[in-house]
């Protein structure tokens, strides 16, 4: 109730917001980012790094959910996260040709497995680095930045590839 209340003061500009590192802000900045990109033409496997980001994030929506509810069980997490990135057959089923690779798997979605592992090594990457900064983030929105900027960096080298 007081993170509640803390964000919603914050949001009318009462006191201090605070960044969670998968605020929903963020993660319609990433679905967003997939259409707009499709719509000019990048390369397919680029916005695969960014799906994979995008599901992490619903994975970890999911988890907190179940946490609100309460709901544990053995092998939660892995299962929700499984269950996250299986939505990605969902939604480009239409728009992709299936050309298995590696282990049954097409490059869309080994590429969106390696976008998933960049956002969690960034947010490893920021605790560690907080961590080493006497628990204080070295400036607002720090988590963003790492977890925008690497999957940045990523989606361009792969477009240069591919």
């Amino acid at each position: 109730m007081k993170k509640l209340l803390t964000t919603l003061f914050g949001v009318f500009g009462v006191t201090n917001a605070f960044a969670n590192p998968a605020c929903a802000v963020c993660t319609v900045a990433i679905g967003a980012t997939l259409s707009i990109s499709r719509r000019l033409g990048v390369c397919d496997n680029a916005i695969a790094i960014w799906v994979g980001a995008f599901l992490v994030l619903m994975g970890y929506w999911l988890i907190k959910w179940f946490d609100k509810k309460n709901w544990h069980f053995w092998g939660r997490n892995v299962i929700l996260m499984l269950l996250s990135f299986s939505v990605i057959g969902g939604l480009y089923i239409h728009h992709l040709n299936y050309n298995p690779c590696f282990w049954f798997l097409d490059s869309f979605m080994i590429y969106a497995l390696v976008g998933g592992a960049i956002y969690i090594l960034s947010q490893k990457l920021y605790e560690w680095m907080k961590r080493r900064n006497g628990g204080h983030a070295h400036f607002p929105f720090e988590k963003v930045v790492l977890a925008i900027g690497a999957l940045l960096v990523a989606s361009i080298i792969v477009a240069q590839f591919a």
